[in-house]
Formats: C-alpha cells, structure tokens, sequence
C-alpha cells in the first residue's frame, strides 16, 4: 500500500511495503508482514492509493491507514506534540542528504581529501540509508517502532558528534556510514509510528505535515549547508545534529506511546538478503570511482565491477529463498515496474550528480564562498517540486508516457546548456538557467516513476512495487555520483579544469537524452487514476 500526501504544493510518497501473497516462484507458503516508510530525499507527485483491504490487525501499523476514524477518547493525548519530535528527528535525516552536498568542497579542503573521498562522504550515507532501510522496517515491525526510533536517534545523534570531530577520511566516512545505518533504523520506525498514532482525518493531516518535510528539507538543505559553512564551519552541519537529537531524545519517551509487537518467532529478519544488496552496491560505487584513476579497463575497475553482479545475482537468490524477503524480485519481470524503476534510477542519478557537480564547480573552481552556493542552488531546489506538482496535474490530461519525455527532454536541455560552462563566465548566466531547467525536468521524472509502476500493479501489491522503487531511487543516486565524479576527474584535482565538469554534464545530456528516446518503449501508454489520496490543508 502507498500512501500520498499533501503540503502546500510539495508531494511524497509515503510507502508500506505489506505482502499476504504467495512469492513469485511458488514454492513458500504465504505469509503477511508490513513495512512503513518513506523516501526522505524525493519529491514527487501524488500517486496513486488502493486499500488492499487485507491489513492485519496491530501491531502493524497498516490498517491505520484505512481505518474507520476511532473515538476521540483512544486518541493519545499527546499525538501532536509526538508529531512535532518525529517531525524533527526525520527532518535532521533529509538535511543530511543535501547538506554534505554544499560543505563538500570546504570539508575536502580542510581534511585534504582526494576526488575519492569525497565521492565516499556523500554515497557512503545513502547507500546505507537506502539498503537498509528495509530492513530496518522490519525491525521496527518485530521489536517495536518507539524503540528502534529511539535507538537509530541515539546512534544518529553519536555519529553526527564524531563525523564532526573527523579529523581524516576514515572517520569521516565512518561517521557516515554509521549517520546512514542510524537512519535506516529511524525513519522507517518513525513514519509507522505517526500512522499508528494518528486515525481518521487526523491521520492525512498529520501524513501532509510529514509529506511536507521532503520538499522543505531539499531547499533548506542547500541553503542550511552554505549558511553553516560560511559561518561556524562545516563541522556544524554535523555537530547542529546534537543537541537537536538530545533534546529530541529528552522528550520523545514521554510524548510517543510504545506500540505492540508482533511475535517475534513468527518471522525472520532477512539479514544476509540486506547485507547482499548493500554490498554488491558498495562493490559497484567503488569499480564505478576507481574507474576515474585507474582506467576502465583495469583490474582495480573491472574486479569491483563484476563482484558487484555476483553479489546482485547472490541477492537474487537469496530472495527467492527466504521465507520473508526484503524485495519480491519476481515484481522486476513486469513492465510497469520496469519503467518506474528505471526512470527512478535515471532521475536519482541526474539530480543528485547535476548539484553534486555544480557544488564542486562553483566552490573548487570558481571559489565562491559556501553561502554563495546555496543561494545559487536555492532556485533548482525548488523548481524541482515545481516541477512534480505540475506533473501530476498534467499526467490525469495527457498521461504517463508524454510527462516523462517532458521532463527527460528538460533534464538534457538543461544539462546540455551546462556543458557550456567556462572558467570565467559570470554562473549567473552560465550555470543558474541549466540547473533550474535541469532539476525542473526531474521533478516529472519522479512522478512519472512512480505512477508507471503504482498504477498498474494488481491489486494489493503496490508496496511490492514500492519497495522496488526505492531501491532503484537509492542506487540511482549512488551511481550518478559515483559516475559523474569519474568522469569530472580532471575538474576535480588541486589544478581543475574545466573540461572535466563540461565532459560530466555532456554524458548526464546524452543519458537524459537515450532515456527519453527510451520513454515510449518502456512506459506504459494511458492516463492512471489518481484519486483516493488523503489531503492534508
């Protein structure tokens, strides 16, 4: 089941990964779990919401979604100012994204970090966000959301204090990936515990309250990093993250009520599955970076590589072969999920590597100051939401297949301005009307993605197909940024050149622009129903 809410103009899906259908391959029998969460980083449109009608009762918090509104009575009394911490702690999450994305060239100046390492200090944190956070809905649904929330704080509070202290690579990046970990344990147990709380209409206001937080933390995220830099340091995009989750941690035991458990012997945590997934991307990123000093054709290229497809294939099968898998794979062989995964991989992978490009550029080699930069970038971050809202109006009028051409076509008219970037020209002019128009394309992408795969998936499967998006929004990002620091290798030496960010943005051009050729052929044709989402005003 997925749920859309609505915040102003700014939509996200809102995801609950529930399965009581035999697997795919027809050997298991079935079994019923639910997974809530969220993709903090993407803004997208409304999509469509269908109740299975099959929802367990509690523990899970499923059936909230759909329940009949409950007396005012059995409310809990203090479910807004529970709202309000959640809020908080989830929004500390989605800065993080973007936040490293502004103070990047400052923290490789003061740690004297290579083009690798500063690739790792922002994939480390989403690959461990994004291939566990399955898992970690799993593991709020087992052993209790109040506690795996107040558990992934803690770690995500402690990390945040020494990824601040890091005084060389690997404590930076270790910190990294524990903040990545750390948030894969909150945010999932978070968004299930809001829909726990909440019932009824309370319930949509409270999903557009959190909704909202996507939009709101991209734009803020660009220009919370430029402020923090430019002021105390871009250690305090770190260390604002403790006494926030301190006091976060103070007063959520006493706010959010514990919830139930299911029987833990019930079902298995499909660990080595997590594990699988999250190294065989890891083992892609680092063939993918290592690629930029070694060469393609070398071994230290060609090894990570094809450990990256074992590994892949070993997650396949383990899969198949667990009693609860994290992913039904077999949901890969129908063509609706085929497109919405590939347009979220795309679209992930252009966003993120257009601003992580444009951040280097406009910091290493034109040395404007960290403020400067998210005040440039302030513009793109929200033509992006601009974007997803006006594609959800436009896909009910002329449907799915047309908007994302669209927005693919935008994507490469605005990536090929940027291939005309100088050395010396004024950015106001010669970088701010690409990106703009860049991530403007995006935003149909995004919505596109997910009503391609959401919309024409059987009945009661559309967490199946949620979950498979939000692994391709993950990897998507990881490998733009992985790519597109290989091939901005030569901008990003201690004597940048601008060919280096020019050839990047030539092959996200030509990328957005095979995609969008690609478009009729994959996406299905139509015009998907989009009613049934809960609004929130």
């Amino acid at each position: 089941m997925v749920s859309g809410a609505r915040h102003g103009q700014i939509i996200q899906v809102v995801e609950q990964h529930c399965s009581t259908s035999h697997p795919p391959w027809g050997i298991f029998k079935a079994e019923h779990t639910c997974t809530t969460y969220v993709r903090p980083d993407t803004v997208i449109a409304a999509v469509p919401l269908q109740s299975p009608g099959t929802e367990r009762p509690m523990p899970h918090p499923s059936p909230a979604l759909h329940s009949p509104p409950r007396p005012e009575a059995s409310a809990h009394p203090r479910r807004w100012a529970a709202l309000a911490l959640i809020s908080v702690a989830q929004f500390m999450l989605i800065l993080d994204v973007t936040v490293v994305n502004v103070a990047l060239p400052e923290i490789g100046a003061d740690l004297r970090l290579d083009r690798t390492a500063l690739t790792w200090a922002i994939t480390s944190y989403t690959l461990f966000f994004g291939g566990l956070m399955l898992l970690g809905g799993r593991l709020a649904d087992l052993f209790g959301a109040r506690r795996m929330m107040l558990i992934g704080l803690a770690v995500f509070t402690v990390a945040s204090l020494g990824t601040g202290f890091a005084q060389n690579e690997t404590l930076l990046i270790g910190g990294r990936i524990a903040q990545g970990i750390a948030a894969a344990l909150l945010s999932p147990a978070a968004l299930s515990t809001v829909t726990a709380t909440f019932h009824g209409r309370e319930r949509n206001k409270a999903l557009g309250v959190w909704a909202g937080l996507g939009g709101i933390g991209f734009a803020a995220g660009v220009l919370a990093g430029g402020v923090l830099t430019a002021g105390p340091g871009w250690r305090w995009a770190f260390f604002v993250n403790v006494p926030v989750g301190a006091a976060v941690l103070a007063f959520l035991p006493a706010t959010v009520p514990a919830t139930l458990r299911a029987h833990r012997g019930k079902q298995r945590i499909d660990i080595l599955g997590a594990l699988a997934v999250t190294a065989a991307t890891g083992s892609l990123i680092y063939g993918l970076v290592t690629a930029g000093d070694a060469g393609w054709g070398s071994a230290a290229t060609l090894v990570p590589l094809a450990a990256a497809a074992l590994l892949y294939a070993v997650f396949v099968v383990i899969e198949r072969t667990v009693r609860n898998p994290l992913m039904h794979v077999g949901m890969l062989a129908r063509r609706p999920v085929v497109a919405g995964a590939f347009l979220m991989l795309i679209g992930s992978g252009l966003l993120i590597s257009v601003f992580f490009l444009g951040s280097l550029y406009l910091q290493h080699l034109r040395h404007l100051s960290a403020l400067e930069t998210g005040l440039l970038f302030l513009p793109a971050a929200l033509a992006t939401g601009v974007g997803a809202h006006l594609a959800g109006r436009l896909i009910a009028s002329i449907g799915t297949r047309p908007v994302a051409a669209i927005g693919l076509a935008l994507v490469a008219v605005g990536t090929g301005l940027l291939t005309q970037l100088s050395a010396d020209g004024t950015v106001y002019t010669g970088l701010l009307p690409g990106i703009v128009i860049a991530a403007a394309g995006v935003g149909p992408v995004f919505v596109t993605a997910a009503t391609s795969a959401l919309a024409h998936v059987n009945h009661g499967e559309e967490g199946l197909a949620s979950g498979v998006l939000n692994t391709f929004h993950e990897l998507g990002g990881a490998i733009g940024v992985a790519t597109a620091s290989t091939l901005a290798a030569a901008g990003l030496t201690s004597a940048p050149s601008i060919d280096g960010f020019t050839d990047a943005y030539t092959a996200t051009a030509i990328a957005a622009t095979v995609a969008a050729i690609l478009v009729p052929a994959l996406v299905p044709p139509g015009k998907p129903e989009l009613s049934g989402l809960p609004h929130a005003h």
